[in-house]
């Protein structure tokens, strides 16, 4: 693997126009609409299926394969609806590839809604990042103005409206049959599956729901051919993708590489953990990841790779915390978030969180004792697999692979009757380090 940056779905993101329709037509935009609405839908969704795009959302499904999920000649009307509700703690690459390129997802949109022989895209954006929504308005505004959506496409004759729809800051409409409850006006809860939105999603009817990243990745698909773009990652995890640095890292931000590249190259790139420090624990996917140490450094960021190691890939926001971290605060942290977001649906995930937090916090402040771990962990297995939702069974995943690599952290705050961590010193249980 190497080090090298692929950027694509970056490349003119420090163009200072870049948002704007004439400053995307220069760099190519719109070329690739033009080439997939000659093309049969049919052989657009062959093509996303030789490129091997997984959904970039976190769950890693076949985007080509979904799409090919869609009964067609059923006489029902076809929705496609982005997911734009990015709010997973330590996720930051789709409010910036729509602020800096919203023109990248309108024309993925709109081939996304052609192959799957849609007639209406939404486009569901957090609605707290009212200055992305706002940026997204004004780029479907100037694709309608210029001809890229609305009647007679490009004079192809197909037809597709648009709707930018802000949601009310729920992290449970980042679920996609929330998000379709959202959608319809209703509270964002989930729904059980099957059915499928494949089969009944937006108002009962056939829906492919795709993350920022996944639809912005088609137009280079169609430009340059699916073999293209299976050509760059690892043999099972193609293409490339948006890695976000943040935490204690000397340059944080956003790094777009191929699947399969490590933390370490991707540290390298980043001038490595801040000065005078070392690396400790870190998340792979997001918080709702099981977390790695420094012994994962070389562990290859695709989505094979990182399920054997023991965790997942997610949504590839990798946050970075030396050894100035309390791990047992930033769980409690973490937690807190995911009991406040619970939607209350389901007793596991409802109870769960809320006992979790109960137990932590007591745990942080020195309360708790090896018992209170081991109903903890008895509390995670009583929810695994038994929630609604992902919601829960994320929440679970940084409890539990805290405890497996920091149980003695845990213990020690019990001994010293509070947290034995003096960030100041960068010492833990007074031992220099």
């Amino acid at each position: 693997m190497t080090a090298t940056l692929t950027p694509v779905l970056t490349a003119h993101w420090d163009d200072p126009d870049a948002f704007r329709l004439d400053a995307y037509r220069r760099a190519g935009g719109y070329q690739a609409l033009a080439k997939a609405l000659a093309t049969p839908p049919d052989d657009i969704i062959a093509m996303v299926k030789e490129s091997g795009l997984r959904g970039r959302g976190g769950a890693g499904f076949p985007t080509g394969v979904k799409w090919g999920f869609i009964p067609q000649g059923d006489g029902k009307p076809h929705y496609l609806v982005v997911n734009a509700d990015e709010s997973e703690p330590g996720t930051c690459k789709d409010i910036p590839l729509m602020l800096a390129t919203p023109h990248l997802l309108v024309e993925g949109a709109v081939i996304a809604a052609y192959a799957i022989r849609a007639e209406h895209a939404f486009i569901y954006v957090r609605g707290e990042v009212l200055h992305v929504v706002r940026r997204v308005q004004q780029a479907v505004a100037e694709a309608y103005q210029a001809g890229y959506l609305g009647r007679d496409i490009l004079g192809s004759g197909y037809d597709l409206e648009l709707t930018v729809h802000a949601g009310a800051g729920a992290y449970e409409c980042g679920e996609e049959t929330a998000l379709l409850t959202s959608l319809e006006g209703y509270r964002g809860l989930p729904r059980l599956k099957p059915p499928f939105p494949a089969v009944a999603g937006l108002y009962a009817c056939p829906t492919v729901v795709n993350n920022v990243e996944s639809i912005a990745s088609v137009p280079s698909i169609v430009a340059n051919g699916g073999r293209w773009f299976a050509g760059l990652g690892t043999e099972k995890s193609k293409g490339y993708g948006i890695f976000s640095l943040s935490g204690h890292v000397t340059k944080p931000g956003q790094y777009e590489a191929p699947l399969g590249i490590t933390l370490r190259e991707l540290l390298d790139l980043a001038g490595g953990v801040r000065a005078g420090h070392r690396l400790k624990f870190w998340t792979p996917g997001g918080s709702s990841t099981p977390i790695f140490t420094d012994e994962h450094l070389d562990v290859p960021m695709d989505f094979e790779s990182t399920a054997a190691a023991g965790s997942m890939l997610g949504t590839r926001a990798l946050q970075i915390f030396d050894e100035t971290t309390c791990v047992v605060r930033a769980v409690l942290r973490w937690n807190q978030f995911y009991e406040h977001e619970s939607c209350g649906k389901c007793t596991p995930c409802r109870e769960g969180t809320f006992w979790m937090t109960l137990l932590l916090d007591g745990l942080e402040r020195g309360e708790g004792n090896e018992e209170d771990l081991e109903k903890l962990l008895d509390i995670c297995d009583n929810m695994n697999g038994r929630v609604f939702c992902p919601l829960g069974d994320g929440a679970i995943s940084p409890v539990v692979s805290s405890i497996k690599y920091f149980r003695d952290e845990f213990l020690e705050h019990h001994k010293r009757g509070g947290c034995p961590f003096d960030p100041a010193a960068a010492t833990l249980f007074g031992d220099a380090q």
